[in-house]
């Protein structure tokens, strides 16, 4: 048993390091692609829509822009950001949209001091009220360009929100027509998905009990699905969630609601948790990316590499690496696939004989790469700091349960993320499931989950 078990240790360690050689020689030659992908995007850009634009690894002379992005110095480091018509909410933007440190990158910085040392001659741009005033009277008689931009899709489905006059989130609401169901239901889905990913799987296994009980809404996230997509959002917390408050809570008159979120959803389910301490009946978290901040690291930059880790195996973790380490490559990746995604889910059902779930892969295809990019880097990671006091408010403020399921096998966000709600939040009830990952924690068992939902959602009316 001891040489068996010594085995496996040298096994386990040989494959971990040629994992890390391995990675580190290929996110290598991808830093390069990314910094030649830059100039071939802004090309493009300048071809197809007359307008060189800038991105987050733009030069300083870039600073103000035609789309109402300035470039602000703050302690030294550069960003780019979005105006808003009231006022510039810098807390809202993750630095890890601009600084993603690689071996180019270094080399990069390395090159930019010595030139600085041996120049007179510093620009540095603040965002102080000059220049926002100045650029809310150059927006204000400006045409905005038309939406989506040349490289996203633009078919019926992905821009269906341009028929409506009301820019509000696609919602799927079903229960009850009047007001007179006790309770209502928000689902919220994870990063890159739908409010399919609900209404496929949970909506057609309620109980009729359930059915006319409840009302429930599952909504398209700013961004993704048939929800509107601007080219000119940061896709911040705070506009996630005004737009699921103006979208449901409001027009639905929901008062009081029980909340069941998927990934990335977790955070803005927390999120509206604490900003409706007294409305809230349950929460119900799947695979919550919570990563605690060890003491003296920076919180945004300890979860970007906790989800992207820059490895090339898992495969999973190989994608995430993609989608947040790299602007130019993901925009590459949305370019092939998302702006012809009819046609690959054509080449899926005819591979697959028509097996595939189609909903899954509209979910994954349809949204832009600006939303997916902000989305990320801007709720995931900006979100890295809040997390804590999101739930020690839940903890010691709210009175609803907390139920959190995980798939064990989950290679994307480890198991260990829901033991750490639960650290957090004593009453917390984690069920983890065996040989279930980020996804088949719902497809595949949804009349279980389904029943579990009803379950929690019966108790907690009892109790509350």
């Amino acid at each position: 048993m001891d040489a068996m078990g010594k085995t496996r240790s040298v096994l386990t360690l040989t494959g971990r390091l040629i994992n890390e050689a391995v990675s580190f020689f290929v996110f290598s030659f991808l830093d390069l692609v990314d910094f030649v992908l830059c100039f071939l995007y802004k090309l493009a850009d300048l071809f197809f829509e007359a307008e060189w634009k800038p991105c987050y690894c733009s030069s300083s002379k870039e600073v103000i822009t035609n789309c109402g992005k300035i470039l602000v110095s703050e302690q030294g480091e550069s960003k780019i950001v979005c105006l808003s018509s009231t006022k510039l909410q810098l807390e809202e933007i993750s630095d890890t949209l601009y600084t993603r440190p690689s071996l180019l990158s270094e080399v990069s910085k390395m090159t930019t001091r010595e030139t600085k040392r041996g120049s007179a001659v510093r620009s540095t741009f603040t965002a102080n009220s000059t220049i926002v005033e100045m650029l809310q009277g150059k927006i204000g008689g400006q045409i905005c360009h038309p939406i989506p931009r040349w490289s996203d899709c633009d078919c019926k489905f992905c821009t269906s929100w341009t028929s409506s006059c009301k820019e509000t989130l696609y919602v799927r609401a079903e229960g009850p027509r009047d007001h007179d169901a006790r309770e209502d239901v928000l689902f919220i889905h994870g990063f890159i998905s739908s409010s399919a990913f609900w209404t496929e799987t949970v909506f057609p296994n309620l109980s009729r009990a359930a059915k006319s009980n409840f009302r429930f809404f599952a909504i398209d996230l700013l961004g993704f699905g048939r929800s509107p997509k601007p080219a000119d959002s940061m896709y911040t917390l705070r506009e996630h969630l005004d737009m699921i408050e103006q979208s449901v809570l409001e027009p639905h008159k929901v008062k009081s609601f029980h909340i069941v979120a998927h990934s990335l959803g977790c955070i803005l389910a927390l999120a509206l948790a604490v900003k409706h301490p007294n409305s809230i009946k349950s929460l119900t978290l799947l695979a919550p990316p919570y990563f605690p901040v060890p003491k003296g690291a920076q919180a945004t930059q300890h979860v970007m590499r906790m989800v992207a880790p820059r490895r090339v195996w898992p495969v999973i973790a190989f994608g995430a690496s993609i989608a947040c380490w790299y602007e130019h490559i993901s925009r590459t990746v949305c370019l092939l696939i998302c702006k012809n995604h009819r046609f690959v889910e054509f080449v899926a059902k005819l591979v697959t004989r028509n097996r595939m779930r189609t909903f899954l892969l509209e979910g994954f295809f349809c949204h832009t790469h600006n939303a997916a990019w902000h989305t990320l880097h801007n709720v995931i990671c900006g979100s890295a700091g809040k997390m804590d006091a999101y739930l020690d408010t839940v903890r010691d403020h709210l009175n609803c349960d907390v139920n959190v399921f995980h798939g064990m096998d989950d290679e994307l966000i480890p198991a260990e993320c829901s033991y750490n709600v639960q650290c957090r939040v004593p009453r917390a009830r984690v069920k983890v499931i065996e040989q279930k990952d980020h996804i088949t924690i719902v497809v595949g068992r949804q009349k279980a989950f389904t029943r579990e939902l009803e379950a929690i959602w019966n108790n907690s009316s009892r109790t509350g």
